[in-house]
């Protein structure tokens, strides 16, 4: 065998062997951020809980991640991966010992909500794949993260309980949970000691500047600053949820204190925006190897607040919906049956970033969003005049497209300014939050039907909006540390 072919076998090995590490971090990430959702009743029963301070806690879960994954985006373009993932994992390592050592509710709330910032480890993840796998086939590569990394919420509903059995005791879902804290800060050193940022020769390109994300024309800054304002909104709505008004864990003076806390926020964040693009929009020129069009990010972010934003809130009622509209069917029977909507994350998302890699971004994003429109329409006529049998293959036809979709968002995310990557990934992944509120929103106000009707709506819209994406082809650029320019392929 040549020493051609040789390297190329052992690259292919070592792009493997990280793909390997890293999903199996953002699995670790999603077990313990979901720590405590398969342990509710023992965890009720502990604090003495009423079901409006679990559904706070929830909340709680949630709430932190949005502005997270734009936080962990800038660090990891900035710092690079692997540093970022290995304090990561060890820090939620930490917060999970300390939630599982909580002694009042108040304790429990604030420890929930600080593990709120370990679900940002996905973002990191999206750019160190996309550093260690070439363009044709970077869309599996980051479905394969994404689709196995997602499943570690199904695998802590899985395991936790009957790990909580076996320790045995009112304190053995404590000690069920501080496992999975005790992992997370073991495989963090492990990661730390493994894992590299770029393979051998490659590059690290870094962001010029940090605190924003950098847009190449003033249309486009504005543009940007309107996108960022969605996420305020939201966080608003989940601190309103938490008022009075909702569950009644902030006092109505705390509550805008919240808004006021959100309102300076968003202004500092406008502040840093304008910082980093001063430049460009005082007349600097902007080189043309070095132009990219935002609207690319921002589609992409519109498109994972439908994917991976119905997919959260579905999970979230589907055992429900499907009690509420079997008669007879048992509280297992539902609980199992929901989860078929999860459990397609192991090949859909996969499966969506393989047919992105070889049909085209647009082409297969656009085919993607037609199945799961169809599939929530169809949602939406489930009735208990229907076969069970029937409404699990129309949940398991949705959501193979709607992870199929993430799939494919990811597939792109890489590709449209490499240096940018984990900004990118972090807002577009934020939104997926967004629409998980915004949906799960909805859902309070209106019957299962209309919830499936409305997300259906929205795919349509977001159809069209797809149709403006443009297909990545040729070369983007970066510039090196020494001023040369680099040609990276995007096909």
């Amino acid at each position: 065998m040549s020493s051609e072919k040789l390297n190329l076998l052992d690259a292919t090995k070592a792009n493997i062997r990280l793909l390997h590490l890293t999903w199996f971090a953002f699995f670790l990430t999603f077990v313990v951020w979901f720590s405590h959702a398969p342990l509710k009743p023992l965890i009720m029963e502990a604090f003495n809980m009423s079901n409006a301070q679990w559904k706070a806690l929830l909340i709680l879960n949630v709430a932190l991640t949005i502005p997270a994954r734009i936080v962990v985006g800038m660090l990891v373009d900035k710092f690079g991966p692997r540093i970022v993932y290995s304090l990561l994992l060890a820090a939620g390592g930490l917060m999970c010992l300390a939630f599982a050592s909580a002694q009042s509710y108040e304790q429990l709330a604030l420890f929930r909500f600080l593990l709120g910032f370990v679900g940002a480890g996905f973002v990191i993840g999206i750019r160190l794949v996309g550093e260690w796998f070439p363009a044709r086939h970077v869309g599996l590569a980051e479905g394969v993260y994404g689709g196995w990394g997602n499943f570690g919420s199904a695998a802590a509903a899985f395991t936790l309980p009957t790990l909580a059995l076996i320790y045995g005791g009112d304190d053995g879902w404590r000690y069920a949970i501080a496992t999975t804290g005790m992992l997370a800060i073991i495989y963090s050193v492990f990661f730390y000691l493994r894992a590299r940022n770029t393979p051998q020769g490659s590059t690290y390109f870094k962001p010029k500047k940090t605190g924003g994300l950098e847009v190449t024309s003033k249309r486009d800054f504005y543009f940007y600053l309107a996108m960022n304002l969605p996420m305020y909104i939201i966080l608003a709505v989940l601190a309103w949820k938490l008022s009075p008004a909702g569950v009644s864990l902030l006092s109505q003076g705390t509550t805008y204190v919240m808004y006021g806390i959100l309102l300076l926020l968003c202004a500092y964040q406008f502040s840093q925006i304008y910082k980093v693009n001063k430049d460009m929009l005082h007349g600097a020129p902007v080189p043309e190897h070095d132009k990219y069009k935002f609207k690319q990010v921002a589609i992409l972010d519109w498109a994972y607040f439908v994917t991976f934003g119905s997919e959260l809130a579905v999970v979230s009622m589907l055992p429900a919906f499907f009690l509420e509209t079997f008669e007879g069917m048992s509280l297992a029977a539902a609980g199992a049956l929901g989860a078929a909507f999860a459990f397609m994350n192991l090949v859909a998302r996969p499966g969506g970033g393989y047919i992105s890699d070889k049909f085209g971004r647009r082409r297969s994003m656009s085919i993607f969003i037609i199945g799961l429109t169809i599939g929530y329409f169809t949602l939406s006529q489930v009735s208990g005049a229907w076969p069970v049998w029937m409404a699990v293959i129309s949940v398991m036809f949705c959501s193979f497209f709607v992870q199929a979709g993430e799939g494919a968002v990811f597939a792109m995310v890489p590709l449209v300014k490499r240096r940018l990557t984990g900004q990118v990934a972090g807002m577009v992944g934020a939104y997926g939050n967004v629409g998980a509120v915004t949906f799960l929103t909805i859902y309070s106000f209106v019957d299962a039907g209309t919830f499936f009707m409305v997300i259906g709506g929205c795919a349509l819209v977001l159809f069209g909006l797809v149709q403006l994406i443009e297909e990545p082809k040729g070369h983007m650029h970066e510039v090196n540390e020494d001023g040369s320019i680099t040609q990276i392929e995007l096909t």
